[in-house]
């Protein structure tokens, strides 16, 4: 097995009520797969701290970081993925696609309703129990 390169990203499960935001990829060699919104964790920076600034880039929403449910590890064909998912609440703004393709809230019983992108897919069943 060839050496791959590690990215470590943070992603939020962005919770309001019994109801988390969920984003579609607009770009990249993973466009239109569902994901839960974040991005790469830069030197220096926490998981907590690069998510805050992600989600402010990207949606220009400020989120509070609650609790982290999981660190999810995945071997795509070209990287290995860390992510490090926190359950995370809006302070302010009103989540503008910057990035994304789509949106959606999604309850409980509409989980299964989106093609998760693989490693996200691993969170599901864990998410089923916190909404």
């Amino acid at each position: 097995m060839k050496n791959r390169k590690t990215v470590k990203v943070a992603a939020a499960i962005i919770k309001d009520k019994n109801r988390i935001f969920t984003t579609q990829r607009g770009y990249g060699e993973f466009k239109d797969g569902w994901e839960f919104p974040g991005g790469k964790i830069e030197e220096n920076e926490t998981p907590e701290e690069a998510l805050v600034r992600e989600i402010k880039e990207e949606l220009d929403t400020t989120i509070t970081v609650e609790e982290l449910i999981d660190i999810i590890e995945y071997d795509y064909p070209d990287f290995h993925l860390s992510m490090h998912c926190f359950l995370c609440t809006i302070v302010s703004g009103d989540l503008v696609l910057k990035e994304h393709e789509a949106a959606r809230w999604l309850t409980k019983d509409q989980l299964w309703s989106v093609e998760w992108l693989p490693a996200d897919l691993k969170l599901i069943e864990k998410i089923e129990k916190i909404i």
